[in-house]
This record gives structure tokens, sequence and C-alpha cells, in this order.
């Protein structure tokens, strides 16, 4: 039986996420809940709970609060948030499963199936630190978590030369030679990665801007990387790109 631990300061919520447990993963069984700090760093460091559903936003402090003050992380563990909290960013970044307010069955379920995947991961604490080095800020040289179906990457963002979409999945390819493909589509990480160079020319590709060598406006328009790739440019993304490129 895997022990499960819900932090919420909200009664109801706390309530609703229990009752989804139950009703769906007979497998856990929830040894408790609160909706404070002090109260779960406590019960955590006491009882061990194998698998954590933390809000990120409490009364007397937050869920992080609670991961900066339990060692070793030896657990699942799913945020619950809502969608315009600057902490998204960071959660995503490190691949640690979420549930977005207001909480619905199927997203629920889809968070814990994954999160149960992870119990005793080896690499949680990486994911940890990396959340917590993009949400405080502690350093420019960013790193993103990419989950495969059989390992869990941690990968310095200078190091990615571009994204590729293949249907619902995204490949990434590395100065380096090596690619790593993932189930999640590349406006996600359009999204995460814009803000530190990246530029999407076309539907399909996604670019560090770092390692574009030319861009040649001939037959539509196309970029040429460092390694020798040649990337597409839309005609409706070839402006922006100009303007883009006349700024570096």
């Amino acid at each position: 039986m895997i022990e499960a631990y819900i932090v919420d300061d909200e009664p109801e919520l706390r309530e609703l996420n229990q009752v989804l447990l139950e009703k769906n993963f007979p497998e856990i069984s929830v040894i408790g809940s609160t909706g404070t700090v002090n109260k779960a760093v406590e019960f955590i460091n006491e009882h061990k709970p194998q698998l954590l559903i933390l809000d990120i936003r409490l009364t007397d402090g937050t869920g992080f609060n609670i991961l900066q003050k339990i060692h070793p992380y030896n657990y699942a563990l799913i945020f619950v948030t809502a969608y315009n909290e600057f902490a998204i960013k960071a959660i995503q970044f490190s691949a640690i499963d979420y549930i977005l307010k207001p909480i619905e069955e199927v997203e629920f379920c889809s968070a814990v199936d994954k999160a149960l995947s992870s119990i005793n991961n080896s690499k949680l604490q990486e994911q940890v630190r990396t959340f917590f080095n993009y949400y405080e800020k502690k350093t420019q040289n960013r790193r993103i978590v990419l989950k495969t179906f059989d390992a869990i990457n941690i990968v310095d963002v200078s190091d990615i030369v571009y994204c590729r979409s293949e249907s619902n999945y995204t490949t990434f390819y590395f100065k380096n030679g090596s690619k790593i493909m993932v189930s999640r589509v590349l406006k996600d990480y359009e999204e995460m990665l814009t803000e530190y160079g990246f530029f999407r020319p076309h539907q399909s590709f996604l670019v560090n801007l770092l390692y574009i060598t030319k861009l040649d406006k001939s037959d539509g328009g196309f970029l040429i990387l460092k390694n020798g790739t040649e990337v597409p440019v839309s005609l409706r993304r070839k402006k922006k790109l100009i303007q883009v490129l006349e700024n570096l």
C-alpha cells in the first residue's frame, strides 16, 4: 500500500483530493492531511509518506517551504497551483508533476499516475534543485529536466541547439550531436525557453539563437545552424525573426 499525505489550506480541497485518490487509486492510502507548513514538515519527517500532494500557497508559507525542510527526497511529489503563478515555469523546467486549479478528475489522475511511476526516483533531488535554481533565480546557467520513458535527463539549456516537433513529441538536438525525444508538444517548450534566447521560426522548429550562423533568404528562407542543420522559416515569422537577429 502506498501512503499519501495532502497539504492544502482549503479543507474542501483536501477532502476532494482524498476522495479522488480513494475513488481512482485503491493502492493508495491517505494517512493524513494539513493546511500549514509546520504541521506538514513535522508529519512528513515522522511518517515518511511515499506520495506528497502540496498546494503552493498556504496560510503560513508555501509548499516550497516544506520541501526546503524535509530530506531526503525519497517520495513522489505533485504540486497543486493556479496557472498564472510564476512557479509554473519553474515546475515545468524541473519536470515535477502538477495539477492546476480548479482540479479536474482526469488531470488529477494523470498527474498521480505519472508521480507514482517516479517513486524512489534517484533523480528527484536534482529535479528539486533545478526547481529552486529557477524559482529563486540562483543561477543564470539554466538547466531543464527532460523525461523520457526510461530516463530522467537534466541538461543545460545552453547545450540545446534546436528542438523539432514530431506530432505530440519533441526531439531535442544537442551541440555534442546527441538527441532526446520527449512526449510533450513543442509549444510547451517554446513558452519555457523563449526568454533564454530561443525562437520559433517554423511551426515544427524551436532554435537556440546562439547556434545560428546564417539566414538564407532564398527559397522562402531558411536558417543554417553551426552544426550544418538547415531549418525552414515560415513566411509569417520571417519578419519577426529578422528583427530578432538584427538586435542580437
